[in-house]
Protein backbone atom coordinates (compact mmCIF):
# COMPACT_ATOMS: atom_id res chain seq x y z
CA UNK A 1 0.00 0.00 0.00
CA UNK A 2 2.63 2.75 0.98
CA UNK A 3 4.30 1.29 -2.48
CA UNK A 4 0.93 2.75 -4.49
CA UNK A 5 0.47 5.24 -2.33
CA UNK A 6 4.03 6.89 -3.35
CA UNK A 7 3.06 5.90 -7.33
CA UNK A 8 0.02 7.90 -7.07
CA UNK A 9 1.87 11.05 -5.42
CA UNK A 10 4.85 10.59 -8.23
CA UNK A 11 2.21 10.22 -11.24
CA UNK A 12 -0.25 12.96 -9.93
CA UNK A 13 2.91 15.34 -9.51
CA UNK A 14 4.15 15.06 -13.15
CA UNK A 15 0.23 15.80 -13.82
CA UNK A 16 0.70 19.62 -12.51
CA UNK A 17 4.61 20.37 -12.25
CA UNK A 18 4.22 20.82 -16.57
CA UNK A 19 2.01 22.61 -18.48
CA UNK A 20 -0.39 20.11 -19.90
CA UNK A 21 0.55 19.15 -23.97
CA UNK A 22 -2.66 18.30 -25.52
CA UNK A 23 -2.81 15.25 -27.01
CA UNK A 24 -5.11 14.78 -30.19
CA UNK A 25 -7.69 12.15 -30.31
CA UNK A 26 -5.77 9.63 -31.82
CA UNK A 27 -3.54 9.38 -29.30
CA UNK A 28 -6.20 9.88 -26.13
CA UNK A 29 -7.69 6.40 -28.00
CA UNK A 30 -4.66 4.84 -28.28
CA UNK A 31 -4.21 5.44 -24.50
CA UNK A 32 -7.37 4.37 -23.90
CA UNK A 33 -7.43 1.22 -25.60
CA UNK A 34 -4.26 0.53 -23.61
CA UNK A 35 -6.21 -0.24 -21.02
CA UNK A 36 -7.36 -3.18 -22.58
CA UNK A 37 -3.97 -5.02 -22.35
CA UNK A 38 -2.79 -3.08 -19.49
CA UNK A 39 -1.66 -6.28 -16.77
CA UNK A 40 -3.16 -5.46 -13.05
CA UNK A 41 -3.81 -2.42 -11.26
CA UNK A 42 -0.70 -1.18 -11.42
CA UNK A 43 -0.38 -0.89 -15.08
CA UNK A 44 -4.11 0.95 -15.18
CA UNK A 45 -3.24 3.50 -12.81
CA UNK A 46 -0.08 4.37 -14.90
CA UNK A 47 -2.46 5.24 -18.48
CA UNK A 48 -4.39 6.95 -15.65
CA UNK A 49 -1.73 8.98 -14.94
CA UNK A 50 -0.29 9.58 -18.58
CA UNK A 51 -4.20 10.21 -19.69
CA UNK A 52 -4.57 12.88 -17.01
CA UNK A 53 -0.92 14.05 -17.44
CA UNK A 54 -2.37 15.55 -21.58
CA UNK A 55 -4.55 18.22 -19.47
CA UNK A 56 -7.54 17.41 -22.45
CA UNK A 57 -10.85 17.70 -20.37
CA UNK A 58 -12.04 15.02 -22.94
CA UNK A 59 -10.51 12.12 -20.70
CA UNK A 60 -12.78 13.13 -17.75
CA UNK A 61 -15.83 11.19 -19.10
CA UNK A 62 -13.73 8.45 -19.72
CA UNK A 63 -11.96 8.51 -16.35
CA UNK A 64 -15.10 9.10 -14.43
CA UNK A 65 -16.47 5.84 -15.98
CA UNK A 66 -13.27 3.56 -15.08
CA UNK A 67 -13.90 4.44 -11.45
CA UNK A 68 -17.75 3.87 -11.44
CA UNK A 69 -17.03 0.97 -13.16
CA UNK A 70 -18.88 1.28 -16.89
CA UNK A 71 -15.51 1.27 -18.62
CA UNK A 72 -15.76 -2.14 -21.23
CA UNK A 73 -13.28 -3.64 -23.73
CA UNK A 74 -14.79 -4.78 -26.35
CA UNK A 75 -12.62 -8.43 -27.48
CA UNK A 76 -13.37 -8.41 -31.46
CA UNK A 77 -10.84 -5.51 -31.50
CA UNK A 78 -10.05 -4.96 -28.13
CA UNK A 79 -11.33 -0.56 -28.16
CA UNK A 80 -12.52 0.67 -25.27
CA UNK A 81 -16.03 2.09 -24.30
CA UNK A 82 -18.84 2.91 -21.92
CA UNK A 83 -21.45 0.38 -21.55
CA UNK A 84 -24.31 0.81 -19.81
CA UNK A 85 -25.99 -2.49 -19.10
CA UNK A 86 -29.42 -3.27 -21.14
CA UNK A 87 -31.47 -6.14 -21.42
CA UNK A 88 -29.27 -8.92 -22.96
CA UNK A 89 -26.16 -6.53 -23.67
CA UNK A 90 -24.38 -3.25 -23.30
CA UNK A 91 -25.29 -0.06 -25.01
CA UNK A 92 -21.64 1.43 -25.87
CA UNK A 93 -20.71 5.33 -26.51
CA UNK A 94 -17.36 6.75 -26.72
CA UNK A 95 -15.49 7.09 -24.06
CA UNK A 96 -14.14 10.81 -24.96
CA UNK A 97 -17.42 12.53 -26.93
CA UNK A 98 -20.22 10.01 -25.44
CA UNK A 99 -21.56 9.28 -29.08
CA UNK A 100 -23.37 6.25 -29.03
CA UNK A 101 -21.44 3.44 -30.81
CA UNK A 102 -23.51 0.32 -30.41
CA UNK A 103 -25.29 -2.04 -28.91
CA UNK A 104 -23.63 -5.52 -28.23
CA UNK A 105 -23.72 -9.01 -26.17
CA UNK A 106 -22.39 -9.30 -23.20
CA UNK A 107 -20.30 -11.87 -23.85
CA UNK A 108 -18.56 -9.56 -26.47
CA UNK A 109 -17.21 -7.13 -23.93
CA UNK A 110 -14.87 -7.67 -20.72
CA UNK A 111 -15.40 -5.13 -18.05
CA UNK A 112 -11.73 -3.16 -16.95
CA UNK A 113 -11.79 -4.32 -13.52
CA UNK A 114 -11.18 -1.17 -10.53
CA UNK A 115 -10.08 -1.51 -6.48
CA UNK A 116 -10.25 1.09 -4.14
CA UNK A 117 -6.69 2.10 -4.38
CA UNK A 118 -7.52 2.51 -8.17
CA UNK A 119 -10.62 4.87 -7.83
CA UNK A 120 -8.25 7.09 -5.13
CA UNK A 121 -6.23 7.28 -7.57
CA UNK A 122 -8.75 8.18 -10.25
CA UNK A 123 -10.30 10.59 -8.12
CA UNK A 124 -6.62 11.69 -7.89
CA UNK A 125 -6.32 12.80 -11.46
CA UNK A 126 -9.77 13.83 -12.22
CA UNK A 127 -8.62 16.96 -9.51
CA UNK A 128 -5.19 17.19 -11.39
CA UNK A 129 -7.13 17.57 -14.81
CA UNK A 130 -9.75 20.04 -13.20
CA UNK A 131 -6.80 22.21 -12.08
CA UNK A 132 -4.57 22.35 -15.25
CA UNK A 133 -7.64 22.88 -17.12
CA UNK A 134 -7.32 26.05 -19.48
CA UNK A 135 -10.50 26.98 -18.38
CA UNK A 136 -10.36 29.35 -15.26
CA UNK A 137 -13.81 28.76 -14.31
CA UNK A 138 -13.02 25.15 -13.97
CA UNK A 139 -10.21 25.65 -11.93
CA UNK A 140 -11.70 28.35 -9.52
CA UNK A 141 -14.85 25.56 -9.28
CA UNK A 142 -11.68 23.21 -8.32
CA UNK A 143 -10.17 25.01 -5.56
CA UNK A 144 -13.44 25.83 -3.82
CA UNK A 145 -14.03 22.29 -3.91
CA UNK A 146 -10.98 21.62 -2.23
CA UNK A 147 -11.07 24.17 -0.17
CA UNK A 148 -14.44 22.86 1.03
CA UNK A 149 -13.31 19.27 1.33
CA UNK A 150 -9.80 20.16 3.09
CA UNK A 151 -7.95 16.96 1.11
CA UNK A 152 -4.44 16.68 2.07
CA UNK A 153 -3.65 14.48 -0.79
CA UNK A 154 -4.58 17.64 -2.93
CA UNK A 155 -1.56 19.59 -1.42
CA UNK A 156 1.35 18.73 -4.29
CA UNK A 157 -1.16 18.90 -7.44
CA UNK A 158 -2.26 22.37 -5.38
CA UNK A 159 1.49 23.48 -4.92
CA UNK A 160 2.12 22.83 -8.52
CA UNK A 161 -0.84 24.83 -10.03
CA UNK A 162 -0.40 27.85 -7.74
CA UNK A 163 3.28 27.72 -9.68
CA UNK A 164 2.06 27.93 -12.88
CA UNK A 165 -1.20 29.89 -12.21
CA UNK A 166 -1.62 33.35 -14.24
CA UNK A 167 -5.37 34.47 -12.67
CA UNK A 168 -4.85 36.50 -9.56
CA UNK A 169 -8.37 35.64 -8.24
CA UNK A 170 -7.80 31.83 -8.97
CA UNK A 171 -4.22 31.53 -7.55
CA UNK A 172 -5.58 33.47 -4.23
CA UNK A 173 -8.28 30.78 -4.41
CA UNK A 174 -5.99 27.85 -5.03
CA UNK A 175 -4.10 29.61 -1.49
CA UNK A 176 -6.91 29.19 0.23
CA UNK A 177 -7.89 25.57 -1.04
CA UNK A 178 -4.02 24.56 0.06
CA UNK A 179 -4.60 25.96 3.77
CA UNK A 180 -7.70 24.02 4.06
CA UNK A 181 -6.03 21.06 3.18
CA UNK A 182 -3.21 22.02 5.40
CA UNK A 183 -5.29 22.05 8.12
CA UNK A 184 -6.06 18.29 8.15
CA UNK A 185 -2.47 17.15 6.84
CA UNK A 186 0.16 16.54 9.61
CA UNK A 187 2.31 19.70 8.59
CA UNK A 188 4.42 21.39 11.19
CA UNK A 189 2.48 23.79 13.69
CA UNK A 190 4.04 27.00 11.97
CA UNK A 191 2.40 26.22 8.55
CA UNK A 192 -0.77 25.25 9.69
CA UNK A 193 -0.65 29.14 11.79
CA UNK A 194 0.52 30.47 8.45
CA UNK A 195 -3.03 28.46 6.75
CA UNK A 196 -4.99 29.79 9.70
CA UNK A 197 -4.12 33.29 8.85
CA UNK A 198 -5.07 32.52 5.20
CA UNK A 199 -8.43 31.16 5.72
CA UNK A 200 -8.97 34.57 8.26
CA UNK A 201 -8.12 36.67 5.76
CA UNK A 202 -11.00 34.79 3.45
CA UNK A 203 -13.16 35.64 5.67
CA UNK A 204 -16.74 34.34 4.27
CA UNK A 205 -19.14 31.73 5.91
CA UNK A 206 -17.14 29.18 4.08
CA UNK A 207 -14.07 29.84 5.88
CA UNK A 208 -15.71 30.55 9.63
CA UNK A 209 -17.47 26.93 9.09
CA UNK A 210 -13.94 25.34 8.41
CA UNK A 211 -12.23 26.84 11.49
CA UNK A 212 -15.31 25.85 13.78
CA UNK A 213 -14.98 22.76 12.90
CA UNK A 214 -11.31 22.68 13.05
CA UNK A 215 -10.99 24.51 16.97
CA UNK A 216 -13.28 21.17 17.61
CA UNK A 217 -10.18 19.52 17.97
CA UNK A 218 -7.26 21.99 18.05
CA UNK A 219 -5.02 22.00 21.05
CA UNK A 220 -2.58 24.64 22.50
CA UNK A 221 -1.46 27.30 20.00
CA UNK A 222 -3.67 26.56 17.07
CA UNK A 223 -6.91 26.33 19.64
CA UNK A 224 -5.79 30.03 20.28
CA UNK A 225 -5.32 30.34 16.98
CA UNK A 226 -8.22 29.25 15.21
CA UNK A 227 -10.05 31.37 18.15
CA UNK A 228 -8.32 34.31 17.15
CA UNK A 229 -9.04 33.61 13.57
CA UNK A 230 -12.58 32.87 14.06
CA UNK A 231 -13.49 35.90 16.39
CA UNK A 232 -11.24 38.22 13.28
CA UNK A 233 -13.71 36.51 10.66
CA UNK A 234 -16.96 37.02 12.89
CA UNK A 235 -16.23 40.76 13.24
CA UNK A 236 -15.94 41.15 9.45
CA UNK A 237 -19.17 39.20 8.48
CA UNK A 238 -20.85 41.40 11.04
CA UNK A 239 -19.76 44.68 9.35
CA UNK A 240 -20.81 42.95 5.89
CA UNK A 241 -24.21 41.89 7.73
CA UNK A 242 -24.72 45.64 8.59
CA UNK A 243 -24.08 46.57 5.10
CA UNK A 244 -26.70 44.08 3.94
CA UNK A 245 -29.33 45.59 6.32
CA UNK A 246 -28.60 49.07 5.06
CA UNK A 247 -28.97 47.94 1.30
CA UNK A 248 -32.29 45.87 2.48
CA UNK A 249 -33.31 49.49 3.31
CA UNK A 250 -32.39 50.91 0.43
CA UNK A 251 -34.16 48.37 -1.37
CA UNK A 252 -37.49 48.75 0.91
CA UNK A 253 -37.12 52.44 1.03
CA UNK A 254 -37.24 52.61 -3.02
CA UNK A 255 -40.23 50.65 -2.99
CA UNK A 256 -41.62 53.04 0.18
CA UNK A 257 -40.45 56.19 -2.46
CA UNK A 258 -42.30 54.92 -5.48
CA UNK A 259 -46.04 54.44 -3.04
CA UNK A 260 -45.59 57.76 -1.52
CA UNK A 261 -44.66 60.20 -4.35
CA UNK A 262 -47.37 60.45 -5.50
CA UNK A 263 -49.35 60.86 -2.71
CA UNK A 264 -46.95 63.34 -1.44
CA UNK A 265 -48.11 65.82 -4.76
CA UNK A 266 -51.71 64.91 -3.93
CA UNK A 267 -51.52 66.05 -0.14
CA UNK A 268 -49.47 68.98 -0.50
CA UNK A 269 -51.06 70.19 -3.27
CA UNK A 270 -54.83 69.43 -2.45
CA UNK A 271 -55.02 68.69 1.27
CA UNK A 272 -56.67 65.57 0.34
CA UNK A 273 -55.95 62.84 2.56
CA UNK A 274 -56.26 59.64 -0.08
CA UNK A 275 -57.10 56.37 1.12
CA UNK A 276 -57.68 54.93 -2.37
CA UNK A 277 -53.70 55.59 -3.12
CA UNK A 278 -52.98 52.60 -2.57
CA UNK A 279 -55.90 50.79 -5.09
CA UNK A 280 -54.19 53.08 -7.28
CA UNK A 281 -51.14 51.20 -6.72
CA UNK A 282 -52.74 48.22 -7.38
CA UNK A 283 -54.36 49.18 -10.45
CA UNK A 284 -51.08 49.79 -11.71
CA UNK A 285 -49.97 46.09 -10.68
CA UNK A 286 -53.14 43.94 -12.12
CA UNK A 287 -52.28 46.43 -15.86
CA UNK A 288 -48.84 44.74 -15.58
CA UNK A 289 -50.25 41.26 -15.08
CA UNK A 290 -52.67 42.15 -18.19
CA UNK A 291 -50.39 42.96 -20.19
CA UNK A 292 -48.27 39.96 -19.40
CA UNK A 293 -51.07 37.34 -19.73
CA UNK A 294 -51.58 39.09 -23.23
CA UNK A 295 -47.87 38.63 -24.50
CA UNK A 296 -48.08 34.87 -22.88
CA UNK A 297 -51.04 34.03 -25.18
CA UNK A 298 -50.46 36.09 -28.63
CA UNK A 299 -46.18 36.74 -28.71
CA UNK A 300 -43.98 35.03 -26.14
CA UNK A 301 -41.10 36.40 -27.60
CA UNK A 302 -42.06 40.21 -26.37
CA UNK A 303 -42.21 38.66 -23.23
CA UNK A 304 -38.63 40.64 -21.91
CA UNK A 305 -40.40 43.85 -22.82
CA UNK A 306 -43.83 43.97 -21.04
CA UNK A 307 -42.86 45.90 -17.70
CA UNK A 308 -41.31 48.93 -20.31
CA UNK A 309 -44.85 48.22 -22.28
CA UNK A 310 -46.97 48.11 -18.94
CA UNK A 311 -45.62 51.15 -17.51
CA UNK A 312 -47.01 53.73 -19.87
CA UNK A 313 -50.07 51.86 -19.63
CA UNK A 314 -50.54 51.61 -16.06
CA UNK A 315 -49.02 55.13 -15.76
CA UNK A 316 -52.29 55.98 -17.69
CA UNK A 317 -55.31 53.39 -16.59
CA UNK A 318 -54.74 54.85 -13.19
CA UNK A 319 -54.00 58.77 -13.88
CA UNK A 320 -57.47 58.00 -15.63
CA UNK A 321 -59.49 56.45 -12.47
CA UNK A 322 -58.09 58.96 -10.29
CA UNK A 323 -59.35 62.19 -12.83
CA UNK A 324 -62.90 60.22 -12.71
CA UNK A 325 -62.75 59.89 -8.67
CA UNK A 326 -61.28 63.61 -8.58
CA UNK A 327 -63.48 65.42 -10.83
CA UNK A 328 -66.88 63.10 -9.48
CA UNK A 329 -66.47 62.92 -5.68
CA UNK A 330 -63.14 64.70 -4.36
CA UNK A 331 -64.27 68.35 -5.73
CA UNK A 332 -67.23 68.30 -4.03
CA UNK A 333 -65.39 68.10 -0.80
CA UNK A 334 -61.98 70.47 -0.50
CA UNK A 335 -62.12 71.79 2.65
CA UNK A 336 -63.60 69.03 4.63
CA UNK A 337 -60.56 66.86 5.45
CA UNK A 338 -62.53 64.09 7.39
CA UNK A 339 -65.12 63.96 4.40
CA UNK A 340 -62.47 63.58 2.13
CA UNK A 341 -60.80 60.53 4.45
CA UNK A 342 -63.96 58.74 4.58
CA UNK A 343 -65.38 59.13 0.98
CA UNK A 344 -61.57 57.60 -0.57
CA UNK A 345 -61.83 54.83 2.50
CA UNK A 346 -65.43 54.12 0.39
CA UNK A 347 -63.71 53.97 -3.08
CA UNK A 348 -60.58 52.09 -1.79
CA UNK A 349 -63.29 49.20 -1.03
CA UNK A 350 -65.37 49.79 -4.04
CA UNK A 351 -62.03 49.25 -6.20
CA UNK A 352 -60.74 46.25 -4.62
CA UNK A 353 -64.29 44.52 -4.72
CA UNK A 354 -64.40 45.22 -8.33
CA UNK A 355 -61.06 43.60 -8.62
CA UNK A 356 -61.89 40.79 -7.04
CA UNK A 357 -64.87 40.49 -9.26
CA UNK A 358 -62.89 40.81 -12.51
CA UNK A 359 -59.86 39.06 -11.46
CA UNK A 360 -60.67 36.97 -8.36
CA UNK A 361 -59.59 37.50 -5.14
CA UNK A 362 -56.65 35.22 -5.60
CA UNK A 363 -53.26 36.21 -5.95
CA UNK A 364 -51.97 36.39 -9.65
CA UNK A 365 -49.33 35.60 -11.21
CA UNK A 366 -46.69 38.53 -13.19
CA UNK A 367 -43.32 37.10 -14.32
CA UNK A 368 -40.08 38.29 -13.92
CA UNK A 369 -38.58 39.77 -16.94
CA UNK A 370 -34.96 37.64 -17.63
CA UNK A 371 -33.12 40.69 -17.22
CA UNK A 372 -34.35 41.09 -13.41
CA UNK A 373 -33.76 37.61 -12.53
CA UNK A 374 -31.35 36.37 -10.38
CA UNK A 375 -28.99 37.59 -8.30
CA UNK A 376 -25.01 38.74 -8.01
CA UNK A 377 -22.75 38.65 -4.81
CA UNK A 378 -20.64 42.08 -4.15
CA UNK A 379 -18.16 40.63 -1.15
CA UNK A 380 -20.57 38.66 1.26
CA UNK A 381 -23.83 40.85 0.10
CA UNK A 382 -26.47 39.40 -2.05
CA UNK A 383 -28.35 42.06 -4.08
CA UNK A 384 -31.22 40.64 -6.99
CA UNK A 385 -31.31 42.23 -9.89
CA UNK A 386 -35.06 42.52 -9.38
CA UNK A 387 -34.28 44.77 -6.29
CA UNK A 388 -31.45 46.69 -8.02
CA UNK A 389 -33.87 47.37 -10.45
CA UNK A 390 -36.53 48.74 -8.65
CA UNK A 391 -33.84 50.98 -6.73
CA UNK A 392 -32.75 52.28 -10.20
CA UNK A 393 -36.08 52.93 -11.66
CA UNK A 394 -37.34 54.56 -8.51
CA UNK A 395 -34.61 57.06 -8.53
CA UNK A 396 -35.56 57.70 -12.64
CA UNK A 397 -39.23 58.33 -11.87
CA UNK A 398 -38.17 60.92 -9.00
CA UNK A 399 -35.59 62.80 -11.35
CA UNK A 400 -38.38 62.91 -14.00
CA UNK A 401 -41.13 63.60 -11.52
CA UNK A 402 -38.59 66.93 -10.17
CA UNK A 403 -37.92 68.03 -13.62
CA UNK A 404 -41.98 68.12 -14.57
CA UNK A 405 -42.68 69.97 -11.43
CA UNK A 406 -39.93 72.63 -11.84
CA UNK A 407 -39.36 72.85 -15.71
CA UNK A 408 -43.08 72.02 -16.70
CA UNK A 409 -45.94 74.82 -17.04
CA UNK A 410 -48.15 72.23 -15.12
CA UNK A 411 -45.16 71.89 -12.61
CA UNK A 412 -45.26 76.07 -12.03
CA UNK A 413 -48.99 75.99 -11.52
CA UNK A 414 -49.02 73.31 -9.32
CA UNK A 415 -46.39 75.29 -6.93
CA UNK A 416 -48.32 78.56 -7.46
CA UNK A 417 -51.47 76.63 -5.96
CA UNK A 418 -49.51 75.09 -3.37
CA UNK A 419 -48.32 78.29 -2.12
CA UNK A 420 -51.12 80.64 -2.61
CA UNK A 421 -54.14 79.04 -4.29
CA UNK A 422 -56.35 82.52 -4.01
CA UNK A 423 -53.44 84.47 -5.42
CA UNK A 424 -52.91 82.02 -8.05
CA UNK A 425 -56.52 82.08 -9.41
CA UNK A 426 -56.36 85.74 -9.58
CA UNK A 427 -53.48 85.43 -11.70
CA UNK A 428 -55.64 83.33 -14.21
CA UNK A 429 -54.72 79.99 -13.32
CA UNK A 430 -57.55 77.50 -13.36
CA UNK A 431 -57.00 76.05 -10.17
CA UNK A 432 -59.87 73.49 -10.51
CA UNK A 433 -57.83 72.03 -13.33
CA UNK A 434 -54.97 71.98 -11.70
CA UNK A 435 -56.30 69.89 -9.06
CA UNK A 436 -57.68 67.64 -11.40
CA UNK A 437 -54.54 67.21 -13.00
CA UNK A 438 -52.47 67.35 -9.45
CA UNK A 439 -54.53 63.82 -8.73
CA UNK A 440 -54.18 62.30 -12.09
CA UNK A 441 -51.04 62.67 -11.70
CA UNK A 442 -50.19 61.61 -8.51
CA UNK A 443 -52.74 58.47 -9.17
CA UNK A 444 -51.09 57.91 -12.58
CA UNK A 445 -47.12 57.54 -10.64
CA UNK A 446 -49.19 55.65 -7.87
CA UNK A 447 -49.83 53.06 -10.88
CA UNK A 448 -46.09 53.17 -11.91
CA UNK A 449 -45.26 52.17 -8.61
CA UNK A 450 -47.79 48.86 -8.46
CA UNK A 451 -45.72 47.80 -11.74
CA UNK A 452 -42.60 47.76 -9.61
CA UNK A 453 -43.83 46.60 -6.57
CA UNK A 454 -45.76 43.35 -8.84
CA UNK A 455 -42.17 42.07 -9.33
CA UNK A 456 -41.55 41.84 -5.90
CA UNK A 457 -45.16 41.28 -4.21
CA UNK A 458 -48.56 39.53 -4.65
CA UNK A 459 -50.58 40.85 -6.59
CA UNK A 460 -53.73 40.68 -5.23
CA UNK A 461 -57.04 43.20 -4.70
CA UNK A 462 -54.77 43.84 -1.02
CA UNK A 463 -51.69 44.84 -2.64
CA UNK A 464 -51.87 48.53 -2.20
CA UNK A 465 -53.12 48.58 1.79
CA UNK A 466 -49.62 47.10 3.06
CA UNK A 467 -48.47 50.32 1.86
CA UNK A 468 -50.84 53.06 2.35
CA UNK A 469 -49.91 53.55 6.12
CA UNK A 470 -45.84 53.59 5.18
CA UNK A 471 -46.87 56.28 2.21
CA UNK A 472 -48.46 58.35 4.83
CA UNK A 473 -45.76 58.42 7.38
CA UNK A 474 -43.02 59.08 4.54
CA UNK A 475 -44.91 62.24 3.54
CA UNK A 476 -45.36 63.33 6.98
CA UNK A 477 -41.82 62.39 8.22
CA UNK A 478 -40.37 64.30 5.01
CA UNK A 479 -42.53 67.19 5.12
CA UNK A 480 -45.97 67.87 3.10
CA UNK A 481 -45.74 68.34 -0.67
CA UNK A 482 -41.25 68.77 -0.67
CA UNK A 483 -40.26 66.03 -2.97
CA UNK A 484 -36.92 66.06 -1.60
CA UNK A 485 -38.55 65.01 1.80
CA UNK A 486 -40.34 62.38 0.65
CA UNK A 487 -36.74 61.12 -0.45
CA UNK A 488 -34.85 61.20 2.39
CA UNK A 489 -37.99 60.02 4.52
CA UNK A 490 -38.60 57.33 2.62
CA UNK A 491 -34.47 55.77 2.81
CA UNK A 492 -34.35 56.83 6.05
CA UNK A 493 -37.86 54.59 7.24
CA UNK A 494 -36.78 51.91 5.05
CA UNK A 495 -33.25 51.77 6.89
CA UNK A 496 -34.21 52.28 10.46
CA UNK A 497 -37.30 49.42 9.78
CA UNK A 498 -34.00 46.94 8.38
CA UNK A 499 -32.27 47.55 11.42
CA UNK A 500 -35.12 47.12 14.07
CA UNK A 501 -36.64 44.21 12.73
CA UNK A 502 -34.04 42.22 13.62
CA UNK A 503 -34.00 43.15 17.45
CA UNK A 504 -37.81 43.53 17.17
CA UNK A 505 -39.38 41.62 14.65
CA UNK A 506 -41.65 43.22 11.31
CA UNK A 507 -44.30 43.80 13.62
CA UNK A 508 -42.74 45.73 16.89
CA UNK A 509 -39.94 47.37 14.33
CA UNK A 510 -42.92 49.12 12.51
CA UNK A 511 -44.79 50.16 15.73
CA UNK A 512 -41.57 51.69 17.14
CA UNK A 513 -41.14 53.46 14.07
CA UNK A 514 -44.18 55.15 14.30
CA UNK A 515 -43.92 56.62 17.43
CA UNK A 516 -40.02 57.80 16.72
CA UNK A 517 -42.04 59.94 13.79
CA UNK A 518 -44.77 60.74 16.39
CA UNK A 519 -41.95 61.66 18.80
CA UNK A 520 -40.61 63.97 16.00
CA UNK A 521 -43.24 65.74 14.39
CA UNK A 522 -43.95 66.71 17.78
CA UNK A 523 -40.55 68.51 17.55
CA UNK A 524 -40.91 69.37 14.15
CA UNK A 525 -44.80 69.47 12.94
CA UNK A 526 -43.92 70.31 8.90
CA UNK A 527 -41.17 67.40 8.94
CA UNK A 528 -37.61 67.22 7.29
CA UNK A 529 -38.25 70.08 5.24
CA UNK A 530 -40.75 72.41 5.20
CA UNK A 531 -43.18 73.61 3.15
CA UNK A 532 -43.83 77.88 2.46
CA UNK A 533 -46.85 79.36 1.69
CA UNK A 534 -50.62 78.89 1.60
CA UNK A 535 -49.91 74.70 2.36
CA UNK A 536 -47.79 75.85 5.58
CA UNK A 537 -49.88 78.45 6.45
CA UNK A 538 -53.46 76.17 6.49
Amino acid sequence: MPVLRLLRLMFLLVIVMAEPARADDAALRSMLNGLADADGFAAIEKIVGELAATGDPKTERALDALSSGDLYMRKADKTVFIGKRKSGGYLLSDPLTGEAAGEVKRTEVEKIKVNNTLRRAVRDAIGGLTLASPDPAVRLNAAETIFKSGDPQAIPALDAAIGRETDAAVKERLTEARASATLKSDAPVAEKTAALEVIAGRGDRDSLSLLKSYEAGAQGELKEGSAAAIAKIEQRLALWAAGQNVWYGISLGSVLLLAAVGLAITFGVMGVINMAHGEMVMIGAYTTFVVQDLIRQYSPDLFDWSLPIALPLAFLVSAAVGLVIERGIIRFLYGRPLETLLATWGVSLVLQQAVRSIFGPTNREVGNPSWMSGAFQLGELTITWNRLWIVVFALIVFALLLYALNRTSLGLQMRAVTQNRRMAASMGIRTPWVDAMTFALGSGIAGVAGVALSQIDNVSPNLGQGYIIDSFMVVVFGGVGNLWGTLVGAFTLGVLNKFLEPYAGAVLGKIAVLILIILFIQKRPRGLFALRGRAVEA
